[in-house]
């Protein structure tokens, strides 16, 4: 292959990406990088970007109009919510592979709003939908510029995984009356679950549906791990086909799509009342949150692939641009997709071109066939949910969690036992909740401990680790395994006088190993001051080792530099070890430590 035919250019081997210059950042074109990528375009790599953008399209049609349906709103709402989003990313979205749309892992949010509130009226719950996008992209742009792009790396992997796979178990429940092909009237996934089982012992199941509906499901499985082949459009269209051709729709009464309306998505705001502001916003922030995390997560994959670097703040400026087009042209809020988009780059897509074909392609759809999928069942298009669902759910990891951090493990299960039980908004809530509490906790209740000089091993190691370390005469060597603020400043103030008190001889003086405190507030400042005060009190004079000079800065603005004196700091721990062996000669023998 040559050069004009490969892959967008990437580094030399061995070398990484860079960021772009000051210079280059400081130049609006950065925040629409489509127009670079025109600028770099070549001629060779044409081909390949209509070829992918044909083969995307026989997803996206079936996909859009499924997650729609799993959304609350009529089918063509996932097709507008397909055309006009992947038009927008192309020109503001910094990724050159990803495919944007409608997705599993936000329907199950955009559902438990639009639900209750539309109240059954399709065009209610359009507005709602739409609104929620415009909320979602009117958050994703404004933490963009705010350059927030780190904020979804507050929740640890086991939380994105009990929220995801519990996001994936109310996805699938919410399409089991669809795929049984029936309905109910509940709310919440375990009313849902109960109400389902009971329509199912009492005999509502239309198993011609069902039937249907399975089949499609085993096709899509069956031919998932074949990338090249298009399992969800080989499985919908033989659904498609042969309910037309046996018209099972009124012999067995499958029910199915209809006709689509013909024309284009056109420009309409969502007006809603202002009872459901409160919940829309709610919402429309929790798809920000949840639809940036899937985005940035795919987004890094592919630029680790590619070697190029994306900008997570221009990400989110893209997403949000793509959610704002949704909602102002009768779409609904979108993500990006990890079944679309390897389907893209499977087919040899290499730049944003694709995901402008397939937009256009599904347009022309709409013009010129909006009859082509009327005989789609709606039990196939459950099943390509459901599908998508158990894709979402992560075991093999967290298996190996469970291995090897148990407690991590367990609040993963929470997570997803949160959603569940409560609902997805309600879930997303609990599910940073708990990543709050998780990163308190770490820093709340660090490790510490005491240091010895250990036989064989250089430098002062812990003891708990090290038994039989010898510990020095009247000097206690303490070490802190965090930053000093507010929430452990009492608990480091404990720690330091019980090491006082378990010392085996009179301590004449305490060295903190500093190296591993990175911060210091004004509550743990003041603590360090009154420490020092009371270590005074008992004849015991307080040191510290190794603290990093942006620290000792700290120090010296909070006036406990000049408190504790100069003297008192040492550059590491054996350089304190050797002073106060020279001051006060004790019986130690060393002939190891050679680090001072």
């Amino acid at each position: 292959m040559s050069q004009s035919d490969a892959s967008p250019p990437v580094p030399e081997p061995g070398r990484i990406a860079r960021r772009d210059s000051g210079e280059d950042r400081k130049r609006w074109s950065r925040w629409v990088p489509g127009l670079r990528t025109l600028r770099e375009y070549q001629i060779a790599w044409l081909r390949h970007d209509l070829v992918a953008g044909l083969v995307l399209t026989t997803m996206l049609v079936p996909v859009g109009i499924a997650y729609a349906v799993a959304s609350g709103v009529p089918g063509i709402y996932g097709l507008y919510a397909t055309i006009v989003p992947l038009l927008a990313y192309a020109l503001f979205g910094p990724s050159r592979i990803l495919v944007l749309g409608p997705d599993s892992s936000l329907a199950a949010v955009i559902l438990a709003v639009v639900l209750p509130l539309s109240g059954g009226d399709p065009q209610r719950a359009v507005a709602l939908a739409g609104m929620m996008a415009i909320v979602s992209g009117a958050v994703c742009i404004l933490a963009g510029i705010a350059r927030l792009g780190f904020i979804t790396e507050l929740l640890s992997k086991p939380i994105r995984y009990g929220y995801m796979n519990g996001i994936a178990l109310t996805v699938l429940i919410s399409q089991l009356p669809k795929f049984f092909g029936f309905s109910i009237e509940a709310e919440g996934p375990l009313r849902n679950l109960w109400a389902i089982a009971t329509a199912v012992m009492e005999g509502k199941t239309n198993w011609t549906a069902f039937t249907v509906g399975a089949a499609t499901l085993v096709v899509i499985l069956l031919l998932k791990p074949y990338k090249r082949i298009p399992g969800i459009l080989i499985a919908v269209a033989g659904a498609t086909v042969a309910v037309g051709l046996l018209d099972l729709a009124a012999r067995a009464g499958v029910k199915v799509l209809g006709s689509l309306p013909q024309g284009l998505p056109a420009l309409d705001i969502p007006w809603i009342t202002t009872a459901d502001i409160v919940p829309v916003v709610i919402g429309g922030c929790a798809v920000a949150l949840v639809s940036f995390a899937d985005t940035s997560v795919l987004s890094r994959v592919y630029a680790a692939r590619t070697r190029t670097y994306v900008d997570p703040n221009q990400e989110m400026v893209g997403l949000g641009v793509a959610n704002l087009a949704a909602g102002f042209f009768q779409g609904f809020p979108i993500s990006s997709s990890s079944s679309r988009t390897p389907v893209a780059e499977a087919a040899g897509a290499k730049t944003q071109l694709t995901g402008i074909v397939g937009a256009i392609a599904v347009a022309l759809l709409l013009l010129v066939a909006p009859d082509l999928l009327q005989n789609l069942p709606n039990s196939a298009l459950a099943a390509v949910v459901i599908a998508s669902a158990i894709g979402l759910i992560e075991v093999t990891d967290l298996r190996r969690i469970y291995r090897i951090q148990r407690w991590e493990f367990w609040l993963s299960i929470v997570c997803t036992v949160g959603v569940a039980v409560f609902g997805a908004i309600e879930g997303i809530g609990l599910a940073i909740l708990i990543a709050v509490i998780e990163f308190l906790w770490d820093g709340w209740r660090p490790y510490s401990a005491v240091l010895g000089r250990a036989a064989g091993v250089q430098g002062y190691h812990d003891i708990q680790r090290y038994p039989d370390a010898r510990l020095i005469p009247g000097l206690v060597l303490f070490r802190w395994d965090a930053s000093l603020f507010f929430a452990n400043a009492e608990l480091f103030h404990d720690r330091v006088l019980d090491a006082v008190a378990a010392s085996p001889t009179p301590v004449r003086w305490l060295v903190v190993a500093a190296e591993p405190i990175t911060s210091v507030d004004v509550t743990s400042a003041d603590m360090l001051a009154e420490l020092n005060e009371t270590l005074q009190a008992a004849g015991i004079g307080l040191c510290l080792a190794e603290m990093k000079d942006p620290v000792k800065d700290k120090l010296k603005r909070f006036g406990l530099f000049t408190r504790l004196g100069e003297g008192a700091f040492f550059p590491t721990l054996g350089a304190a070890v050797s002073r106060y062996l020279t001051l006060h000669p004790v019986d130690w023998a060393d002939l190891e430590d050679d680090d001072h």
